[in-house]
């Protein structure tokens, strides 16, 4: 079968984490790879636009270089981009039939949809100078972290995933720095916990590396929204450590990240209460529209009280995801509660301005509604 009809087999989340599996696969697997400089990216935000930074200016410096990421929006190929473009799906089903045919009948049936997707984007790294590895879901509880890393970048830590992570922002914290192996980056916090306190606990063998908050940027970014300028700034120090010359480089788009898909629409994949903080302050002088909804397992009401002051109405898009999508009610008695004006989203009005907010899965089924997908 080729690749999209065997991860459709695959689970998407995990009830438990047990990365047996993975790692007995990618024993089989190293045989046949050599791994390039692996720099891997853990966080709550921001770890998907740091890691696009720090790729395409690696490529703009004539290095070759594999960026992983996850989920996607459109396509799969989004999740694995090399050297300025998304995979092909020639490149994913050569890798994938790779994959078919060293590992055993059992591993094949064992791994998760992440874990084999992991083991793709490590085979297609093979000779590369750098892969880029962003953690799905954590630090030490991922299947990016079934490599040896030999730089860290920590972006933005927050409350996300707390039934796999910790319920404070000190348990993330010490889940996520535990993924470091070598050298590591702090990025820029919003917190007020004594992370330093956390980290010292954690990485006492560990080499920490500067990170720039006044380095300077592209030309190019000087319209970008703060927090991506952090996230830039993060992959700028390292590059400032890989030895690598900064230059005026160009922007990559990002997509979904604080985009302008129309002139009246934002779109933005952001999902928590720390995404809301940062989108709170890009649009703070506006009153939007919000389209929205949200995974069952967010904290939409604090979501929603913290964009309060900068929403019009929030029009409630509907998601074919029973499993995992909060129901139409139950976005709407938070509004209630709120005193938030809303209905279910069923049209653009050119005259108003809009923000499409809550998820991946928001931003695919908006998009889905202009026929993109």
């Amino acid at each position: 079968m080729n690749l999209e009809e065997y991860l459709n087999l695959k689970p998407l989340y995990y009830d438990d984490i047990d990365f047996k599996y993975v790692n007995n696969a990618w024993k089989l697997i190293s045989n046949y790879i050599k791994l390039p400089y692996i720099i891997h990216i853990v966080g709550t935000n921001g770890k998907g636009s740091t890691g696009r930074y720090l790729s395409s200016f690696l490529n703009q410096s004539n290095f070759s270089v594999l960026h992983y990421s996850s989920p996607h929006i459109i396509k799969f190929n989004e999740r694995i981009w090399i050297d300025g473009h998304n995979s092909t799906d020639e490149q994913l089903e050569k890798s994938h039939k790779f994959l078919q045919d060293i590992l055993t009948t059992t591993l094949l049936k064992k791994l998760t949809y992440f874990e084999y997707t992991t083991l793709l984007a490590l085979v297609l790294s093979d000779g590369l100078d750098y892969i880029v590895l962003e953690a799905g879901l954590g630090g030490e509880f991922d299947a990016t972290n079934i490599v040896q890393n030999d730089l860290t970048l920590i972006t933005t830590i927050g409350l996300d995933h707390i039934e796999f992570l910790g319920n404070t922002i000190e348990k993330i914290a010490t889940t996520k720095m535990k993924a470091c192996d070598k050298n590591y980056i702090l990025g820029y916090q919003v917190s007020n916990i004594e992370v330093n306190k956390t980290k010292n606990k954690v990485l006492n063998t560990k080499n920490e590396i500067t990170f720039h908050k006044n380095i300077t940027l592209p030309t190019k970014s000087i319209n970008l929204p703060l927090y991506l300028k952090y996230n830039m700034k993060l992959a700028l120090s390292a590059l400032e450590f890989l030895n690598v010359k900064i230059i005026d480089f160009d922007i990559p788009n990002l997509f979904g990240r604080c985009q302008k898909y129309k002139e009246n629409i934002t779109i933005d994949v952001g999902h928590n209460t720390l995404a809301s903080t940062v989108i709170l302050r890009q649009f703070y002088d506006k009153k939007i529209k919000l389209i929205y909804n949200s995974y069952k397992d967010k904290d939409y009401n604090a979501v929603l009280m913290i964009l309060k002051p900068i929403i019009d109405e929030v029009l409630i898009i509907d998601i074919k995801d029973d499993l995992r999508i909060a129901q139409y009610e139950d976005i709407a008695n938070v509004c209630q509660q709120l005193k938030l004006n809303y209905s279910k989203f069923e049209s653009i009005n050119n005259n108003n301005e809009y923000l499409v907010f809550g998820s991946f899965k928001v931003v695919e089924e908006f998009l889905n509604y202009f026929g993109e997908i």
